[in-house]
C-alpha cells in the first residue's frame, strides 16, 4: 500500500505530462505486464522534434496482429519474441512484412532467453531494425534505441511521400500536357496540388504577361474558399493581404511558404508568370514543400504548351478563315468569268445575227440601186435621152438609199446603246413640240399610202428629258405604225398625263399582233407575224431601241392589241420630270 501511495503522490505532485496532438504511435508487444508498466515509466516524457508518443499495447502474438491491422501508422513496434510460443514474436514479423506488406514501421525485438533466437540467424533471416535483451535494455538504452528507430521510420515516410509525390507528378505531367485550355490548365493546377501534399486548402492561380504593369493580371481558377476570384482580371477584387502576397511573389521571383499560406512563382519561356497561392490548415513539410517546388518547375512546360497550342489554334483559323476568303474570291472571280464567257458566247451569236440580218436586208435596197443603176447608164446612151424615165429610175434609186440609210441608222443606234458609258442630255423641253414634229417627219410617208394621223395633245407639255432620244423613240413608234397600217388606214397618236407621268399612246388599225409577238416584241432581230403592207423592209431593232431610250428615262413601253387583224396600241409612259419653259 505504501508504495501504491507512493505512486499516487507522485502522479499528484508531478502528473505524467500529456502527449502532444501529433505523436509517435509506439506499440508494445508483450505477454509481461511488468515490461508494459516500465516502458511506460521510462518513456513517460519522451518527446522528438515536438512530438511525443503514444503507447498502445498487445499482450500475445494474436492480440497484436489484431493490432497491427486497426493501426497502419504505427512507427515502431517493441516485440517480445517468446509468448505464445517460443518463436510467436518472429512470425508476428513474418506476418507484419509479408501479409501486411508493412514494410515503413521499425521493429525492435526484446527477449529474456538470447539463446533460443540467436541474434545473427534472427537478423539475417528476419526484417528487423534491432535485437536487444531484455536485461541490457536500460531505460536509457531503450531511449536511444527508440529514438533511433524513429527517426529511420521518419525518413521512410518522407522517402515514401517522396515517391508517391515524383509518381503524382510524373502521371499529373501527362494529364497537364493533355489540356488545351488556359482556364482548364489552371484548374487542374490547383486541383494536383491539393492532391501531391494531401491537404484540404483553398487556392488561386494567377497569370500575368511579363511586360504588363503591377496588379494587373487575370485570375484563371480558384478553389475552396477562393473559387469565385476564378475569371477576375483585376488585383483589386482581391483582399488586400492576398493581394500583397502576389505582388510580392511577382516582384521577388522565388516561392514563399508561410505557416498557412504559401506562394510559387513560375515564370514560362514565353515570357509569362504564374503564380499559385495556396491556403492550408497545416504548415507544408519539407516533402511537401520539396514536392511543390518540383512540381511548379513542370508548369512551365505546361503553360507554354498551351500557349503554343492556342496560338497554333488562333493560327489555324486564321487560315482557315484566309482560304475560306480566297475560296470565295476563286468562287466569284470564276462566277465572273463564266459570265463574261457567256455574255462573250451571246456576243458571238449576236454578232452572226447581225451579219445574217444586214446581208439580208441591205441585199434588197443594194439591189434595186444596181439595177436601176444599170438602166440609167443604158438609158443615158439613147438619143435622145428619156429625161422622164431618167428621173424616175433616180427616183427608185433615192427611194432605195434612203431605205439604207434608215437601217444603217439603226444599226448605228443599236450599237451606241450598248455602249457602258452612254448617257442622256436632259434638258427643259416641250414635249407636245417634239410630237408635232415627229408627225409632220412622217406625214409624206403616210400620205403615199393615203393614211391619215390625228395628233390629240394639249398644246403645251413641259419636262426634261433628252429630246433628240424621245424623238427617236416616238418616231419609231410612228413609223412601224405607218409601215403595218393598211393604206387608208387611220393612225393616232396622244398624249395626256398628271403630276407623276406623262402618256403617250401611238393607236393604229393595222395587222395586229398575236400572242407569240406580244412576248418577243421588244427583242432585237425580231421578225414579226404580220408584214409590212408595202413591201417595206426592217432590221427589227427599232423597238428594242425605243425599250432602251424609255428606260433610260425611267419609264416603261408596252403594247397591246386584241389580235391579228385588229389593230395595236403602243404605251410609253414617262416619269414627270417637270421643267419651267
Amino acid at each position: 500500500m505504501t508504495n501504491e501511495g507512493d505512486f499516487i503522490r507522485v502522479i499528484e505532485d508531478g502528473p505524467l505530462p500529456a502527449a502532444p496532438e501529433a505523436a509517435w504511435k509506439v506499440a508494445v508487444i508483450d505477454d509481461d505486464p511488468a515490461v508494459h508498466e516500465g516502458t511506460r515509466f521510462a518513456l513517460y516524457d519522451y518527446n522528438l522534434n515536438g512530438q511525443g508518443i503514444e503507447i498502445i499495447s498487445a499482450h500475445s502474438a494474436e492480440e497484436g496482429r489484431a493490432l497491427m491491422q486497426a493501426h497502419s501508422n504505427i512507427a515502431v513496434i517493441l516485440l517480445d519474441v517468446v509468448m505464445e510460443t517460443d518463436d510467436a514474436g518472429l512470425q508476428l514479423v513474418d506476418f507484419i512484412r509479408t501479409q501486411l506488406k508493412n514494410e515503413t514501421v521499425r521493429i525492435i525485438l526484446r527477449t529474456g532467453q538470447p539463446g533460443q533466437a540467436p541474434e545473427r540467424r534472427v537478423i539475417v533471416d528476419y526484417d528487423i531494425n534491432d535485437y536487444k535483451a531484455k536485461t541490457e535494455l536500460t531505460a536509457d538504452k531503450l531511449f536511444t534505441a527508440l529514438t533511433a528507430a524513429l527517426r529511420g521510420y521518419q525518413q521512410l515516410q518522407r522517402m515514401l511521400e517522396t515517391r508517391r509525390g515524383l509518381e503524382m507528378i510524373i502521371e499529373g505531367a501527362s494529364t497537364l500536357f493533355d489540356f488545351k485550355s488556359m482556364q482548364r490548365l489552371a484548374e487542374g493546377v490547383l486541383t494536383q496540388l491539393a492532391t501531391l501534399i494531401n491537404a484540404e486548402c483553398g487556392g488561386i492561380l494567377v497569370l500575368r504577361d511579363s511586360a504588363t504593369e503591377q496588379e494587373k493580371y487575370s485570375i484563371l481558377a480558384g478553389s475552396g474558399s477562393y473559387r469565385h476570384f476564378a475569371g477576375t482580371t483585376s488585383a483589386t477584387a482581391l483582399d488586400p493581404a492576398l493581394r500583397d502576397a502576389v505582388n510580392e511573389a511577382f516582384r521577388r521571383h522565388t516561392h514563399e511558404f508561410h505557416p498557412k499560406l504559401s506562394v510559387m512563382y513560375v515564370k514560362t519561356g514565353s515570357g509569362r508568370e504564374v503564380v499559385v497561392l495556396l491556403e492550408t490548415q497545416r504548415p507544408l513539410t519539407p516533402t511537401d514543400r520539396s514536392l511543390v517546388e518540383v512540381f511548379c518547375s513542370r508548369l512551365s512546360i505546361a503553360f507554354d504548351n498551351v500557349i503554343l497550342y492556342e496560338q497554333l489554334n488562333d493560327a489555324t483559323v486564321r487560315l482557315e478563315e484566309r482560304v475560306r476568303d480566297r475560296t470565295r474570291a476563286l468562287t466569284a472571280a470564276n462566277h465572273r468569268l463564266t459570265s463574261q464567257w457567256i455574255r462573250l458566247r451571246r456576243a458571238n451569236e449576236f454578232k452572226n445575227e447581225v451579219l445574217g440580218t444586214i446581208a439580208h436586208d441591205l441585199k434588197n435596197p443594194l439591189a434595186v440601186i444596181l439595177g436601176r443603176a444599170e438602166m440609167l447608164n443604158e438609158l443615158a446612151e439613147m438619143s435622145p435621152v428619156p429625161f422622164d424615165k431618167v428621173r424616175e429610175q433616180l427616183s427608185h434609186i433615192r427611194g432605195s438609199a434612203t431605205q439604207l440609210t434608215g437601217m444603217v441608222n439603226d444599226l448605228v443606234t443599236d450599237a451606241m446603246m450598248d455602249a457602258l458609258d452612254i448617257s442622256l442630255r436632259q434638258e427643259s423641253v416641250d414635249i407636245a413640240a417634239i410630237l408635232t414634229d415627229v408627225v409632220t417627219a412622217n406625214r409624206a410617208l403616210a400620205e403615199r399610202k393615203r393614211q391619215s394621223i390625228n395628233l390629240v395633245a394639249p398644246p403645251v407639255r413641259w419636262a426634261t428629258c433628252d429630246p433628240d432620244r424621245l424623238r427617236e423613240a416616238v418616231d419609231n413608234i410612228l413609223s412601224n405604225a405607218i409601215k403595218y397600217s393598211p393604206a387608208g388606214g387611220k393612225i393616232e397618236l396622244s398624249m395626256n398625263g398628271d403630276e407623276e407621268y406623262t402618256v403617250i399612246l401611238v393607236k393604229d388599225e393595222g395587222a395586229g399582233l398575236s400572242q407569240e409577238d406580244l412576248g418577243r416584241l421588244f427583242g432585237r432581230f425580231q421578225r414579226l407575224s404580220a408584214k409590212p403592207t408595202a413591201g417595206e423592209s426592217s432590221t427589227g431593232l427599232g423597238l428594242s431601241i425605243v425599250k432602251r431610250i424609255v428606260e433610260l428615262h425611267g419609264g416603261t413601253v408596252a403594247a397591246e392589241s386584241d389580235g391579228p387583224g385588229r389593230g395595236s396600241t403602243f404605251t410609253i409612259r414617262l416619269p414627270m420630270v417637270e421643267a419651267a419653259p
